[in-house]
């Protein structure tokens, strides 16, 4: 025998493409991939988000306050989509992340503008994620001179020369010095939830295939419900003492505020860690192979990372990027998780982040149990 031999490489390769198209799966993610991969970042991920929403509290509605909210309006950073709300339900709307700023006009403000006296503006801007805000709080004082600008005229006109006539106050609300670990920290937080549940999880049925012992689980006199709960339970429980370590953890070396309740915060991860694990348990019910768990759970992880608002602005993104990230159970969590740990949100102002997860885990559950096998075939 020679000791090389094109010939039985040749028969290995060929072999090895046969195989390839008969793992379809694999031939899937092999094309999948870097098409996910273009379209997000091509075209869903964007640092510098434009149009946020905003809530405008104009006291003293005269011309040059007219012309300032105008000015935003046109602007590419600002959308106004609430008018003269209450100082109370600005601060509800920042909490709850409906606007990404509050700007308020105060009374009297057209009468020191006319007399020189440098009125103030205020905007308030939620820095939970310092990114999101930078690029709207960044361009507000060159806005506002603009507006000036076209109205300083005839009398007027010595306003529109340096220093500035109107004095823009910045309030970053919620992390005002823009320390990113509190950002990122709460974040990872749901990241790491989301990959070590889903991926140990569904390995659970995949495993029992695999090793042959799956004929001894479908002997029980157990019913599919059964099955599920007893195998996501444990994972469910892994979870939690993941979280216990990452909170302490941001704790501990990063000094990450805790601005809410504990014990919402924990009520709020179980449900999320609860989703994930029966998503989990799902892919398990799909996949013939723990190779092919490890590909669909990576799959699945990819947008959660990219489209949730982890690494780049929700908001910076297309519309219908958003629309899937709404799908996303991550995406919910992140905003759960920030909204409690840094803005110490109450359960009235993260329920419209609850009840997305648990619609997500009530619909996984169903396909689970659906796809579920009382038999090996």
């Amino acid at each position: 025998m020679s000791a090389f031999s094109a010939s039985r490489i040749g028969a290995v390769m060929v072999k090895e493409f046969i195989q390839m198209r008969r793992d379809r799966l694999t031939f899937a993610m092999i094309v999948a991939i870097p098409i996910v991969q273009l379209v997000l970042f091509g075209y869903a991920i964007n640092t510098d988000p434009k149009r946020l929403p905003t809530a405008a509290i104009v006291s003293d509605y005269g011309p040059a306050g007219r012309a300032i909210i105008a000015a935003m309006e046109t602007s590419k950073y600002f959308e106004i989509v609430s008018r003269q709300p209450s100082e109370t339900e600005a601060q509800a709307l920042l909490a709850r992340g409906d606007v990404s700023y509050v700007v308020t006009i105060p009374p009297g403000f057209e009468r020191k503008f006319a007399r020189g006296e440098k009125p103030q503006i205020l905007i308030e801007a939620d820095a939970t994620d310092p990114a999101a805000s930078a690029g709207g709080i960044a361009a507000l004082p060159e806005i506002v001179r603009r507006a000036i600008s076209s109205q300083a005229k005839g009398p007027l006109a010595p306003l529109a020369a340096p220093p500035p006539a109107i004095d823009v106050v910045i309030h970053r609300l919620y992390n005002p010095e823009g320390v990113t670990a509190y950002n990122i920290v709460p974040g990872l937080l749901g990241v790491i939830l989301t990959m070590t549940t889903i991926l140990i999880t569904s390995l659970a049925l995949t495993r029992e295939v695999e090793r042959g012992t799956m004929e001894n689980l479908l002997a029980m006199p157990a019913k599919p419900y059964e099955i599920m709960t007893g195998k996501i339970v444990p994972y469910i429980g892994f979870g939690l003492a993941q979280v216990v370590i990452i909170l302490a953890a941001g704790q501990i070396l990063f000094n990450v505020p805790m601005m809410g309740s504990l014990w919402l915060l924990f009520a709020a991860t179980l449900l999320f860690i609860a989703a994930n694990v029966t998503l989990g348990y799902t892919i398990s019910t799909l996949a013939r192979t723990q190779m092919q768990a490890m590909q669909m759970t990576f799959f699945f992880f990819l947008p959660s990372i990219l489209l949730s608002g982890f690494m780049f602005p929700f908001r910076g993104m297309p519309g219908w990027a958003q629309v899937i990230g709404e799908i996303i159970p991550l995406t919910h969590f992140l905003r759960v998780v920030r909204a409690v740990m840094l803005k110490g949100a109450n359960a009235a102002e993260i329920t419209p982040n609850l009840w997305p997860l648990a619609a997500f885990w009530l619909a996984v559950g169903a396909l689970a149990l659906f796809r579920y096998r009382r038999t090996l075939d």
